[in-house]
């Protein structure tokens, strides 16, 4: 009974583990200036090279980001 109860609880963190392990973030990088959309914006998960350009509407999409994980934002121009 005790190894059954320890079997179930390891499968249930681990469902649970993989289900809390990543999400997707999306959004829009603007100026602070004007507002306008900014393109060519590295979107990254610090410590990692996971990492992602914005488009010419500064819209991203950035995969495998842990709630924890911090972004940075980083242009050159």
């Amino acid at each position: 009974m005790k190894k059954i109860s320890l079997t179930i609880l390891l499968f249930l963190t681990l469902v649970y583990a993989s289900k809390a392990q990543s999400i997707t973030v999306t959004g829009t990088v603007t100026s602070a200036t004007d507002a306008l959309p900014m393109p060519f914006v590295t979107v990254a998960i610090k410590g990692t090279t996971n990492a992602v350009a914005t488009n010419m509407d500064g819209k991203f999409s950035l995969s495998n980001v842990s709630a924890t994980d911090s972004l940075l934002f980083s242009f050159v121009g």
